[in-house]
């Protein structure tokens, strides 16, 4: 690697820094307050060395190990995230229908905790940054949730903006926030360093078999050290594998490492330091601008999770597992900076909620991590699914990856299960939500593809009807939406039985999308000639890519079919859809699916079409 590339590298290692590293970077705010004080954990030594030991070796095996080594493996084309390993895992059991509805309910599942997660994840870091003033200034502690809420009100009424034009300043800021709390923990450390003893698994073991039940639930407090681990993949699209692994070997993993055992040799020397034990690390002199910088980190470390899902429902909606909805591009430069006003507002109400509902981190401690390890457990069984069926590993080496990592999950998993009444209730609400509204559109989507070929018309012999009696044609050329290309679209035949006419080019056009984030130039379009007229055009977009129907027709012109945006129409049928009671779904999600598609985003705009090119006639189906 040459002088230029190793730049290269550094600045994308600080970029990643700034989106990537944001969550696992602020977990010190709160992960050995709320082990402590979550548990009442007794503050002996042996105790502290134990927590740090677990720490310590939950961010090798979990974060180092299973993400980094082996997770950001399985990338489709470059591209990470549960949704796209779902992708990928149905490329592997492609004709075995069983594993191929397994693999959807699992990446169903993992999606919908993770936007559990992202509700938690602002409330959390922003909660546990302020609360910095309780020690900084103990007299304005009241002001800990009216602040919290005034910056998360800030933060999601920006959005609209894009998080490009602040994303410049989230690498610096990130690298300046990990190097000083790698120094706060070495200074700690410089004074007792035996506490580096905590190394050796050995004290891990040691505090499992001392505390029992009490130390098995302190697990739920632990895995608060590798909250945000999931991004390491979900952002690889945006960075790729070296600049992340670069940044998390080279600088982010030392000092979350050196913080924590600093908190924890703090607490040996000043008990009374678990009200804030990261607080506490920090000379009284600097704590109002740790304050300021702990808040920056927590905002950026919101924002990465707020981007996230914002990316993650675009991959849904292309993918068919959610409705259209309104997707504005924020920048001209940056594919993936959009914002979604629907999930903006959504994920708004339901952060201020548990702010509001929760008030402090360590309330929010007792949510926090459950829908993480759902996600993380699910995302070890699709990874697993990915190396046997599509990559041919070895079964006896699976085995042997899946007994490991899978054992961590459930143990995190059971861990945080035992907090379900005092508040891991809410990201599971969230969860089952979400899972409800992804499962009930891909299922009524299907039942409504089902209904309409089953009374459809076929294409062939109307083509043969229409050139045996031919209706009055009308210059220019109709593009017909249709998802079902083998049929006769509706709009084509309201449009022929109210107008009366043809157009001089009748085009059915359909439009899938890929398991694969990007389409490749020679799978983009296919062009198929049906004779006198009519032509049938497939037009393909990856999950990650905007669906910009003019420009690819202009894209896949061809000598005997030119597409003249001002000469073109579009037509497209909307259904109506009416609940029945028949066979399918049950009738409430009949009527939630009914909700749904009426509340859809136009396809005006989602394809971008122009709204003067397009003419809209309607249909009633009964699901």
């Amino acid at each position: 690697m040459n002088g230029g590339d190793n730049k290269a590298l550094v600045r994308k290692a600080i970029a990643a820094l700034g989106i990537v590293f944001g969550d696992i970077g602020t977990s010190p705010l709160y992960t050995i307050r709320n082990t402590f004080g979550g548990t009442n954990l007794a503050i002996s030594e042996a105790n502290v060395f134990g927590v740090l030991s677990l720490v310590f070796w939950l961010l090798v095996l979990v974060v180092s190990v299973k993400y980094i080594v082996f997770i950001m493996r399985a990338d489709n084309r470059g591209e990470g995230g549960i949704l796209a390993l779902m992708a990928l895992a149905q490329r592997g059991v492609r004709g075995n229908n069983r594993m191929h509805h397994i693999v959807v309910v699992l990446g169903l599942l993992g999606a919908s905790l993770f936007y559990g997660d992202g509700v938690i994840t602002p409330a959390m870091s922003v909660l546990g940054a302020v609360e910095g003033i309780k020690v900084a200034a103990p007299s304005l502690g009241h002001f800990v949730v009216p602040v919290s809420v005034a910056i998360l009100l800030t933060l999601f009424l920006i959005q609209n903006r894009g998080s490009g034009k602040v994303g410049s300043i989230f690498g610096p800021t990130m690298l300046l926030w990990f190097v000083t709390i790698a120094i706060l923990g070495a200074k700690e450390l410089i004074a007792m360093p035996h506490v580096l003893m905590a190394l050796n698994p050995y004290y891990g073991v040691a505090f499992f078999l001392k505390n029992g039940l009490h130390g098995f639930l302190a697990l739920g407090g632990v895995v608060l050290a590798i909250t945000g681990g999931e991004a390491l993949y979900a952002d690889m699209g945006h960075f790729g594998k070296q600049p992340i692994r670069a940044a998390w070997f080279g600088l982010a993993s030392f000092a979350l490492v050196l913080n924590y055992f600093g908190q924890g040799a703090l607490l040996l020397n000043n008990p009374e330091a678990i009200a804030n034990p990261f607080y506490f690390l920090v000379p009284n002199a600097l704590r109002i601008p740790m304050l300021v910088l702990a808040t920056s980190a927590a905002i950026i470390a919101s924002q990465a999770v707020i981007s996230g899902a914002f990316s993650m429902t675009r991959e849904a909606i292309q993918l068919g597992f959610a409705p259209r909805m309104e997707v504005k591009h924020t920048s001209r430069e940056t594919r993936g900076d959009i914002y979604l006003p629907a999930v903006n507002r959504t994920l708004l109400v339901f952060v201020i909620a548990a702010v509001l509902g929760f008030r402090s981190s360590e309330n929010l401690g007792t949510a926090y991590g459950i829908a993480v390890t759902g996600t993380m457990l699910i995302t070890t069984l699709l990874a697993l699914i990915v190396e046997r069926r599509l990559w041919q590993w070895n079964r006896t080496l699976v085995i042997a990856v899946g007994l490991l990592f899978i054992s961590i999950d459930l143990s995190l998993l059971g861990a945080n299960a035992f907090k379900i009444a005092e508040g891991g209730w809410f990201p599971l609400v969230l969860g089952l939500g979400s899972f409800l509204i992804l499962s009930t559109w891909r299922r009524g989507r299907e039942l409504l593809l089902r209904e309409l070929k089953q009374s459809g018309l076929a294409l062939e012999p109307f083509i043969e009807s229409v050139v045996a009696h031919p209706p009055p044609h009308v210059p220019g050329t109709a593009i017909f939406l249709t998802a079902n290309p083998s049929n006769v679209p509706n709009a084509l035949l309201h449009n022929l039985k109210h107008n009366k006419v043809l157009h001089e080019r009748n085009i059915l056009l359909t439009v899938e999308s890929l398991d694969t984030p990007l389409a490749e130039h020679g799978e983009r379009a296919e062009i198929t000639a049906l004779g006198h007229k009519f032509y049938r055009v497939v037009l393909r977009f990856g999950f990650s890519e905007e669906p910009n129907i003019p420009q690819a027709l202009q894209n896949c012109r061809t000598k005997d079919l030119n597409f003249d945006m001002m000469d073109t129409t579009f037509f497209l049928s909307r259904e109506t859809v009416v609940s029945a009671r028949r066979h399918g779904m049950s009738l409430w999600r009949d009527k939630l699916f009914s909700f749904l598609a009426r509340n859809a985003s136009p396809a005006t705009t989602f394809f971008c079409i122009p709204g003067n090119r397009m003419i809209v006639l309607g249909a009633q189906v009964e699901i």
